[in-house]
C-alpha cells in the first residue's frame, strides 16, 4: 500500500515538474535570445533555424519510439498541423519581437503575462475546461487566474526599493533609457501586436489539445509541428527579409540561440506541453508562465547581481498564492476514466451462466452483484458444447 501510494503521488507530480522545469528552459531563452538579436540577428531567421534546429533534435526519437503506435495521418490532422505551425513558430514568435520593438520590454514582458486568462477564457468557450460559478473549485481557478496576473503585473510595473537578499549588487541597469526611447513610437500597434502574440500562443494550446487527442504521438506531433513551423516561417522570412547576408550562422550567439531554443524552448517544450495538456488541458499548461519571471528575478540576481526590487518579491508572493489556488482548483475537477467505487479501474461484466435451465445470462460486475444487464439466450439448433460462454 505504501509503495503504491508513493507511486500514484509519483505519477500526479510529473505534471508539475514538466510545467515547472520548463519555465527554467525559457529563462535561459530569454537571456540567450536578448544577446543574439543585440548582435544583429534578425527574428524572423531566428524562428526559422530554431524549428529546423528542432527538427533535427526530436525527429530520431519519433522515429525511434513511435513507430509502432504513431496513428495514421489524416487530412484532419494534417490541416490541424498546419494551423499550429502557423500559431505558435510563426504568428506567436514574430509578433512578440515586432511589438517589443515599438513598444518597451516592460510593457512587453507584462503583456504576456495575460496568457493565462487569455487561455483561461478561450478554454472556457470551446468547453475544455468546466465552470461552474455555483462551486467552489471553479471559483478558485477564476479567482486564481486573476491573481496571478495581477502578481505579474506587480512584479513587473512595480518597483519599489532595492532589497539586498543575495548580495546584490547596485548596479546601472543597460537598456532602460533606449526602451523608453523606442517606446515612443507605433505605441498603438505594437500594443496590437503584443496582444496578437498571446492570442496565438493561446490559441496554440487550445488547438494542440484538440489535435493530440486526434492524434496521441506526442513526439511525432513535436516533429510535424516544428517541420511545418520551419517550412512556413521560412516562406514568411523570404517576404520579409530580402538581405541574404541575414541568414549567414557562425560559431557564435546566433548559432547558440539557434539551438538551444529550438530543441529546448521548441522541440522539448511541445512534446511536454503536448503530454500536460492532453491529461490536465491548455489552462495548466499556461498558468504556470508566471514563474518564468520569479525565476528570471532570482536568477539575474544571484548570478548575474542584478538588483532585487521589493515590487519583484510582493508579485512573486501573490503569483505562488494565485498558482495554488488553481492548482487546488484543478485537482477537484473529475477524472476522466471510470472508476468504482473503491477507486478502481472498471472492467467488463462477468458473465454468470449458473443456471442452465434458464435462457436468460445475468451480467455481474466485479462485486459479484447485479449489473442490471442481462442477455437473452436464442435457441440454437446444435447441441450446447461444454465450455464457458463469452461475449
Amino acid at each position: 500500500m505504501g509503495s503504491n501510494s508513493i507511486c500514484e503521488k509519483i505519477a500526479k507530480a510529473k505534471a508539475y515538474l514538466a510545467i515547472i522545469s520548463l519555465q527554467f528552459g525559457y529563462c535561459g531563452m530569454y537571456i540567450i535570445t536578448s544577446v543574439c538579436l543585440k548582435h544583429g540577428m534578425n527574428h524572423f531567421v531566428l524562428s526559422v533555424y530554431r524549428h529546423i534546429a528542432a527538427t533535427i533534435a526530436i525527429a530520431p526519437f519519433a522515429l525511434m519510439f513511435e513507430r509502432k503506435i504513431r496513428p495514421k495521418m489524416t487530412l484532419s490532422v494534417f490541416w490541424k498541423i498546419m494551423l499550429l505551425a502557423f500559431l505558435e513558430p510563426v504568428l506567436d514568435q514574430n509578433l512578440y519581437y515586432v511589438g517589443l520593438t515599438y513598444t518597451s520590454a516592460t510593457f512587453a514582458s507584462a503583456s504576456v503575462n495575460v496568457l493565462p486568462a487569455i487561455t483561461f477564457i478561450m478554454a472556457t468557450i470551446f468547453r475544455l475546461e468546466k465552470v461552474d460559478i455555483r462551486k467552489i473549485p471553479s471559483q478558485a481557478k477564476i479567482i486564481g487566474t486573476i491573481v496571478t496576473v495581477a502578481g505579474a503585473m506587480i512584479m513587473t510595473i512595480y518597483r519599489g526599493p532595492v532589497v539586498n537578499i543575495f548580495g546584490s549588487h547596485v548596479a546601472v541597469q543597460h537598456g532602460a533609457t533606449s526602451a523608453a526611447a523606442n517606446s515612443g513610437q507605433h505605441w498603438a500597434l505594437g500594443t496590437l501586436f503584443v496582444l496578437g502574440s498571446c492570442f496565438g500562443w493561446s490559441a496554440f494550446f487550445i488547438l494542440q489539445s484538440y489535435t493530440v487527442k486526434e492524434y496521441p504521438a506526442e513526439l511525432s506531433l513535436t516533429t510535424w509541428i516544428c517541420f511545418m513551423g520551419s517550412l512556413e516561417g521560412g516562406v514568411v522570412s523570404l517576404f520579409m527579409v530580402r538581405d541574404m547576408k541575414a541568414w549567414a550562422l557562425g560559431w557564435d550567439s546566433r548559432l547558440l540561440a539557434s539551438v538551444y531554443t529550438g530543441v529546448v524552448c521548441s522541440g522539448i517544450a511541445y512534446y511536454v506541453q503536448s503530454v500536460v495538456n492532453r491529461e490536465r488541458g491548455p489552462v495548466f499548461v499556461t498558468v504556470f508562465s508566471p514563474l518564468c519571471m520569479i525565476i528570471t528575478a532570482a536568477m539575474g540576481s544571484i548570478l548575474l547581481h542584478e538588483l532585487l526590487h521589493l515590487g519583484s518579491i510582493i508579485g512573486a508572493v501573490v503569483i505562488v498564492f494565485g498558482l495554488y489556488t488553481v492548482v487546488w482548483g484543478k485537482s477537484k475537477d473529475p477524472q476522466t476514466t471510470t472508476t468504482n467505487e473503491k477507486g478502481k479501474i472498471q472492467e467488463l461484466p462477468i458473465i454468470n451462466d449458473t443456471s442452465k435451465s434458464n435462457d436468460i445470462i445475468t451480467l455481474e460486475n466485479n462485486n459479484g452483484f447485479p449489473s442490471g444487464i442481462s442477455i437473452i439466450k436464442l435457441p440454437s439448433t446444435q447441441e450446447p458444447q461444454n465450455h464457458a460462454t463469452s461475449i
